[in-house]
């Protein structure tokens, strides 16, 4: 059977009418902030919606049915097709004239990666950068899952979409219906949201600067309205202990979450992802902290109700950089890639780590290293043992050894794409420290890399055909791999 492509124009035509109305809010905060910006950003909203109307209108006849099929393609192609829209208003305004940049600021934004273009981040229209902050924002749920959560209203199952956009080993679900998982999901996403927001506010952020942070913390994606990011409240310790606290949320898994909001906690403790999750930031937070304070060197902050003086500057330094790449959020306080060699390794090895399975964190995940460390140590049983059966257990139940084979393909495809990536990145003129750390970083979506892409640059300095790159490969990393490689092999395309 063909594919029903009908369908998947219809699903594009929605996903651009929701684009055009997160432009319309940000056109209301630019008239009023009166940044000069309202008419360029309410003419890219417009055309955006005119051309989803016109979608949704000339596909109204379509069959109502989704398969696996359709659902890659509608995730991939409408992650391509909202970041092909999403750089109307920079261009439109000015801000990011260049197509090349402003796709790449986009797709970052898309895929919560957080790698930025812009030399000087301040200058840019309030109305810009809460768009900016926005792409993060719709990016970090699933801009699919946004979709799922109101599909009913078109009779269209979304289960074959939500699959596709959460392709890892965790299949948890809130609710029978997937569309009333979404919805939740993006209650309990709205609610993080609202509260950070509102502590910042009370902490001393001004409110823009509060909702655009707390835009980009649950998001997992790390754009801020400064230049100095995070570092430029390196005086206030209150405001980056709220952002960690969300961080850590948003790296771990939202179902845990709402558990916990029904009063199961014991849920959220006794699972194993969670409680790995949890020891992996205390220790690696402990040998940093260690390390910063006995020989890097870090500005100790003089707000005296908090500060211990270099020891609390030394841990919060060390906790803050620790959640933001583990977490995949990409937040700086400080250039870690300048804190000892070691560390630099350090971080490094940290951006392969990734937060929980049904978070909003990019990378591996730690599910996927908990689950393939256990399978390895279990092949010493199996070796000694060679006819007894002895299965991969995660919290205390059985795991299929097909999600164990399926693991087993996503690292080396993961370390396979990485490595290319890096091959590519070289090839087009970046030295091997840079390579390196943009590809993990893209793949990653982790934001800041190393050498000349480290936390104080940016990566305007790419070539052209490297910034093409790396938002394939933060595409491909935002998805899990899958979604986007499979549209790549040829028997994706055959008629069945």
């Amino acid at each position: 059977m063909g594919l029903n492509y009908k369908i998947i124009i219809h699903i594009m035509g929605l996903l651009l009418l929701c684009n055009g109305a997160f432009m319309g809010i940000s056109a209301g905060v630019s008239a009023f902030y009166n940044d000069g910006a309202t008419l360029e950003i309410a003419m890219a909203a417009i055309v955006t919606l005119v051309a989803g109307g016109m979608a949704m209108l000339i596909t109204r006849g379509h069959k109502k049915e989704v398969k696996r099929k359709e659902g890659y393609l509608i995730v991939t192609f409408g992650w391509i097709v909202m970041s092909i829209s999403g750089v109307l208003p920079y261009i439109f305004s000015g801000a990011i004239p260049d197509v090349t940049n402003a796709f790449f600021e986009t797709i970052s934004g898309y895929t919560t990666t957080g790698a930025s273009i812009l030399d000087d981040i301040e200058i840019l229209p309030e109305g810009i950068l809460f768009w900016r902050s926005l792409t993060h924002w719709i990016g970090g749920m699933g801009i699919i899952v946004l979709a799922i959560a109101i599909l009913p209203l078109l009779g269209i199952g979304g289960m074959q979409l939500f699959s596709a956009e959460a392709p890892g080993p965790s299949a948890d679900k809130l609710h029978p219906r997937i569309t009333d998982t979404a919805k939740r999901l993006w209650l309990i996403y709205f609610g993080y949201t609202v509260a950070e927001t509102l502590l910042l506010k009370l902490a001393g952020m001004s409110f823009f600067d509060a909702i655009n942070h707390s835009l980009a913390t649950l998001s997992t994606g790390g754009f801020s309205t400064k230049n100095a990011s995070l570092a430029y409240w390196n005086d206030q310790p209150l405001i980056q202990y709220i952002v960690i606290l969300f961080m850590f949320l948003a790296g771990s898994n939202f179902v845990l979450s709402y558990f916990a909001f029904k009063g199961k906690i014991q849920k959220m403790l006794h699972d194993e992802e969670f409680k790995f999750y949890t020891g992996f930031i205390v220790f690696f937070t402990i040998i940093a902290a260690l390390v910063v304070y006995f020989k890097a060197d870090v500005p100790v902050s003089d707000y005296h109700p908090m500060v211990l003086g270099a020891a609390e500057s030394s841990f919060r330094h060390a906790l803050f950089q620790i959640i933001a790449v583990i977490t995949t959020t990409g937040f700086v306080t400080a250039d870690f890639t300048s804190w000892t060699p070691f560390l630099t390794v350090f971080f490094f090895g940290l951006m392969f780590l990734g937060g929980c399975a049904g978070s909003t964190a990019g990378g591996i995940k730690v599910m996927r290293h908990l689950l393939i460390i256990k399978n390895g140590l279990l092949e010493f049983k199996r070796t000694l043992h060679i006819n007894a059966i002895i299965p991969v257990r995660y919290n205390n139940k059985m795991v299929p050894e097909k999600i164990v084979y399926n693991i087993i393909a996503f690292l080396v495809l993961y370390m396979l794409l990485f490595i290319l990536g890096a091959l590519v990145l070289s090839f087009l003129g970046l030295d091997f420290i840079s390579a390196i750390g943009g590809a993990a970083t893209s793949l990653g979506n982790v934001g800041p890399g190393f050498g000349t892409l480290n936390p104080l640059n940016n990566f305007n300095s790419l070539p052209e055909l490297a910034k093409w790159w790396c938002g394939f490969l933060m595409l491909a990393g935002r998805l899990e791999l899958f979604t986007v490689l499979i549209l790549l092999t040829p028997y994706f395309w055959k008629k069945i």
